[in-house]
């Protein structure tokens, strides 16, 4: 950030900002005068690092909000929050996932990363701290990153001069006065493109004990590769997975076999999450009731329920599986694992992990583990960019990478068979479009009209080869609120039915894909979200 937009940030009260960059200095430093005073050494700077990296989770929030839930009905119940996110309507009430804790959550993360780059300098950036100093840029970006996914429209070059963006605070406060304003969502992808370019060559995975919980190479590279895929810079995305990959990219994408032998739902989430995996690049976990809403049964209103799975996800029509409704002849192996009813079906990647603090009387706190940088992610969005930039043959290359990995050779009478353009063009031009409002479940399918955000996707051989990469994210990346970003960057259209009520529409360039701000941030002066009248 130049001095110029730094000193136009500085036009926000500090309530907020202020107090966590405070806060984050009391929590992680024993709460002396001036805890800054203490980061005198590497060991100190190294371990204050381990705490920028954020507590929250998007999960519950982009899940809820996406086509991968529908609603069973008034008969079961739900959260007020999860109803209205749901409905699409600003947030009011707190929770773990609320607006207000993610903005408070990732900010605080801001703010150490801010202080530990603060205190390297203040030692005189020695070459030694390299590696430190590239983590904590990183966690910066990567704490922005999410901000700009929930509370941000997504990046479109023609518009993103005019979108709001977010204050990105490149050191810590030095003062209550200190005021910001949110500046463009241009100027926040270019924070965030500064930050990563500067940090990739100074990771070193030397310095990490357990380097699956924090940004390794490779951890550090998949990151890249969604933040330019976001940011349609197809180049780079391809770049960056290539250098977490390799060009043949099979020993880090996750082996299925041993999940269809899982003795049950703990045994299967214990293996999705092991940081041993070659295909886990980063686990985070994090204070979130995203588990007990999306996977317990508990709150069974809003749900992945017999009808999104029958048509939308694992069971849907696709080269893969010949029949809608039905895993009698799919290979997704992950098609083979699920656990559920007719009202909530989940594949067992997402689990509740409770903290007791008092075991006697059932008090704790709610976690959840994910692994937020996967191998088969980063191949997916590396196919994507290869389809985006006209490179056909490669981006079919990678499909067959991720579906040797994740399709069985043979099931019932189904037969995986490589790839190809005209197979893929068959398949996806012999299917209709889904119905934005379907009057039955045969107006739904894997193929959704797409009204890309700033840029274009030709008919023919480009769209039917993104439909299908989309079709496979949307599998792959089940239960971890990314599937939200793709509908936002691509436009995708759908409709949240709702019992007894009329349903409720996300169109292209909806604003409501740009999460409200909190209500106190706000009052405190800064610029709200825009908002239109529909439903």
């Amino acid at each position: 950030m130049t001095a110029t937009i730094f000193n136009k940030v500085k036009q926000w009260a500090p309530v907020v900002l202020m107090a966590l960059a405070m806060t984050s200095c009391d929590e992680y430093l024993d709460k002396l005068p001036d805890d800054r005073a203490t980061l005198d050494t590497p060991e100190k700077i190294t371990k204050l690092i381990t705490t920028a990296y954020p507590e929250t989770s998007i999960i519950l929030m982009s899940e809820i909000m996406s086509d991968n839930v529908t609603d069973n009905g008034t008969k079961y119940g739900t959260l007020p929050q999860v109803d209205e996110m749901y409905r699409f309507k600003d947030i009011t009430t707190e929770s773990n996932d609320c607006p207000r804790n993610l903005w408070n959550g990732y900010y605080r993360a801001v703010a150490t990363a801010n202080q530990a780059l603060e205190a390297i300098r203040d030692m005189g950036s020695p070459k030694s701290m390299d590696a430190q100093r590239g983590e904590a840029m990183l966690c910066r970006a990567f704490g922005m990153f999410q901000m700009a996914n929930v509370f941000c429209m997504a990046y479109d070059p023609s518009k993103a001069d005019s979108y709001l963006g977010l204050p990105y605070p490149l050191e810590p406060e030095q003062s209550v006065d200190t005021h910001y304003e949110r500046g463009t969502l241009a100027e926040l992808y270019k924070h965030i493109s500064d930050d990563i370019e500067e940090a990739l060559p100074l990771i070193n995975d030397a310095i990490y004990s357990v380097p699956k919980y924090h940004f390794n190479t490779k951890a550090a590279y998949a990151f890249a590769t969604r933040f330019y895929l976001y940011y349609q810079k197809w180049d780079k995305a391809i770049e960056c997975a290539t250098k977490c990959l390799g060009e043949d990219p099979s020993a880090y994408l996750r082996v299925r076999a041993p999940y269809n032998m899982a003795a049950g739902v703990d045994d299967y989430f214990n293996m999705y999450i092991q940081s041993g995996q070659a295909c886990n690049f980063l686990m985070a976990p994090a204070y979130s009731i995203a588990a007990r809403v999306l996977t317990s049964g508990n709150y069974l209103r809003y749900a992945h329920n017999m009808t999104i799975l029958s048509y939308d996800t694992y069971w849907a029509q696709s080269p893969w599986n010949p029949a809608a409704a039905t895993s009698q002849q799919t290979l997704l192996w992950s098609a083979h694992s699920l656990y559920g009813n007719n009202n909530f079906i989940l594949e067992p990647k997402l689990e509740e992990v409770f903290e007791y603090t008092d075991k006697v009387n059932g008090i704790g706190y709610m976690h959840i583990v994910d692994p937020l940088f996967t191998g088969d992610e980063t191949l997916l969005c590396r196919a994507e960019a290869y389809a985006m930039s006209g490179q056909y043959e490669k981006a079919l290359q990678d499909m067959n990478y991720w579906a040797k990995a994740n399709l069985e050779e043979k099931y019932g009478n189904t037969v995986r068979r490589d790839f190809t353009q005209e197979g893929v063009n068959a398949f996806m031009d012999a299917i209709r479009y889904a119905a934005v409002h379907p009057e039955s479940d045969f107006e739904r399918s894997i193929k959704k009209k797409l009204h890309p955000q700033g840029f274009t996707v030709e008919s023919g051989n480009q769209e039917n080869l993104v439909q299908l990469i989309l079709y496979m994210r949307r599998v792959n990346n089940m239960f971890q609120g990314l599937r939200f970003m793709d509908v936002k960057r691509y436009g995708i259209e759908f409709e949240h039915i709702v019992d007894k009520e009329e349903p409720y529409t996300f169109t292209a360039g909806d604003l409501r894909g740009a999460v409200q701000l909190p209500t106190d941030v706000i009052a405190a002066g800064l610029e709200a979200n825009p908002r239109e009248n529909k439903r």
